[in-house]
């Protein structure tokens, strides 16, 4: 495996852990759904998503 083809894994990696790949697939949907809509800044998203959770709990163990 090369090194930029390993950095590039590593790369994907992180930002599907960190969750910043789901900011951009949500701003890709939105842009879709909503042209004229402004995007939500990442904290804006941050703050959607954690209201949208306590609003809609889902069974887990914790």
């Amino acid at each position: 495996m090369s090194v930029r083809r390993w950095a590039r894994a590593v790369r994907w990696y992180l930002r599907e852990l960190t969750g910043e790949a789901e900011y951009d697939r949500y701003c890709e949907r939105h842009l879709r759904h909503h042209p004229l809509a402004p995007v939500p800044t990442p904290r804006e998203y941050q703050t959607l998503r954690a209201r949208h959770r306590e609003g809609h709990p889902q069974s887990r163990c914790c």
